[in-house]
């Protein structure tokens, strides 16, 4: 696999604590790189066309039209409008989890014990529910535009019956996801523990953001994967006909 930051240098990077929350527009023709610093990480993200924001991330439709229980290198992120809000052109640890969802304030509070900013001031015990409010709320967005959340960098099983299982050790060190952006692209994600983490101790692990303006071709294996493929590209490339 050719090292992406080798073609297109990095114009921007970021680091983005544990627990930390961001959002920004990756632009048409833009990829994203998150690094997973020291392995364990999670990046709980939604996706949104930032010129007309009703449009937004489909993840049922993700998973259906490319004939995968899972989403890694190769595959897209449609939106409810049959287009492709960004694709997944490189991917070290192999899957993404479209199950598991985030914590609100209660359950994390449950989970890890009580941890009020009054208390703990900036060490309070962060929630991916309010981190990602907090994002959409600066593009004059709340909660009912808080929908479906893909969990980068981890793994959810889901066994024979039915039952659901967290599988640790799914991102190592330095792996990485590239997302590229063939449309402009509201990106808000959070970095927090996946909610069926079993570790008892609130310990959210940090990432690296690296920006690049890239070719088209950089996701050309994803555009050509599947028929469906072909089309969601070909949809969005009409929003700029």
């Amino acid at each position: 696999m050719i090292d992406a930051t080798q073609l297109f240098p990095p114009f921007a990077e970021e680091m983005l604590p544990g627990g930390g929350h961001r959002s920004f527009v990756l632009k048409r023709g833009q990829l994203l790189r998150l690094t997973d610093i020291r392995g364990g990480a999670n990046v709980s993200l939604t996706l949104l066309n930032a010129n007309e924001k009703t449009e937004r991330l489909n993840l049922p439709d993700s998973l259906k039209c490319q004939h995968t229980a899972k989403l890694t290198a190769g595959h897209c992120l449609y939106s409810d409008m049959g287009r492709v809000l960004a694709a997944i052109t490189a991917d070290t640890c192999g899957w993404s989890d479209s199950i598991g969802g985030v914590l609100c304030a209660s359950e994390v509070a449950e989970k890890y014990g009580q941890g009020r900013f009054q208390e703990r001031r900036n060490g309070f015990l962060r929630n991916g529910t309010d981190n990602l409010l907090v994002e959409l709320g600066k593009w004059g967005l709340g909660l009912c535009d808080l929908l479906m959340t893909l969990n980068l960098f981890s793994r959810v099983r889901v066994d024979g019956d039915g039952g659901l299982h967290f599988v640790p050790g799914n991102a190592k060190a330095g792996d990485y996801i590239e997302l590229y952006a063939p449309m402009d692209t509201l990106v808000v994600l959070t970095a927090l523990q996946h909610p069926m983490d079993p570790n008892p101790d609130y310990a959210p692990q940090p990432l690296k953001l690296s920006w690049m303006n890239a070719d088209k071709s950089v996701a050309e294996h994803c555009r050509t994967s599947r028929p469906e493929n072909e089309r969601g590209f070909i949809n969005t490339d009409r929003l700029f006909a």
